[in-house]
């Protein structure tokens, strides 16, 4: 019989134990994506990145032919990461790009999460890689997008199958924090909902302008 205790599962990410690889999100990419809104996306990818930076994530940034092609990465992950040394592929398949296996062994966390453009490509391969190397996967899927519903859906599915877990963006930032309690992330992770949090962050303003709510 299994016993309860007052512990977090082993499946739960902490801002210490993955490797955030944030991929391809760029304005060529981003113009044939239709299973998101635009302005969406790059909502949920900047409330992805503000996390990860907030908390000391290791984050690996990459982009596919940024100078003759595809252009440059979105100003919110660059003003999250303003020194990062973003990684510029030729590979549809991050995983297959040696800097980067190089980046992940040296960070040498067990877990990998994923988002970015287009799913079913850039998510799809890296996600597949790495799986079979023996990490664990998930995939922000509101962060990332693709040229249709179907495109989009189907390789989560295809992702979902292979024992990558899904989550969403809020869900990301809420897990790195996941205790109110937690007073020197509180005020962190709370302004960063309430700059992308959406509804969710409206929620947030409006209690605490009215009535001094506070989570903790």
């Amino acid at each position: 019989m299994p016993k309860a205790t007052a512990a977090p599962g082993k499946k739960l990410l902490t801002p210490a134990d993955h490797t955030l690889i944030m991929i391809d999100h760029q304005s060529q990419m981003a113009f044939a994506t239709k299973s998101i809104d635009a302005v969406l996306l790059r909502n949920n990818a900047a409330l992805v990145a503000a996390g990860a930076a907030g908390f000391g994530v290791s984050t690996i940034l990459t982009t596919v032919a940024e100078k003759t092609f595809s252009g440059p990465i979105f100003d919110e992950i660059k003003a999250a990461f303003p020194k990062a040394d973003v990684i510029d592929r030729t590979s549809m398949n991050t995983w297959e790009d040696p800097r980067i296996a190089e980046r992940v062994n040296a960070i040498g966390k067990p877990k990998i999460v994923l988002a970015g453009l287009w799913t079913s490509v850039c998510i799809v391969g890296p996600a597949l890689s790495a799986l079979d190397q023996g990490f664990e996967v998930y995939v922000v899927a509101d962060a990332c997008g693709d040229v249709s519903d179907e495109a989009h859906e189907r390789a989560m599915d295809r992702m979902v199958q292979a024992g990558s877990q899904p989550m969403t963006s809020l869900q990301y930032l809420l897990e790195l924090q996941r205790d109110w309690a937690r007073g020197g992330t509180y005020d962190l992770t709370t302004g960063i909902a309430k700059k992308f949090g959406g509804a969710y962050g409206l929620g947030i303003i409006y209690a605490k302008a009215m009535f001094g709510a506070h989570e903790g």
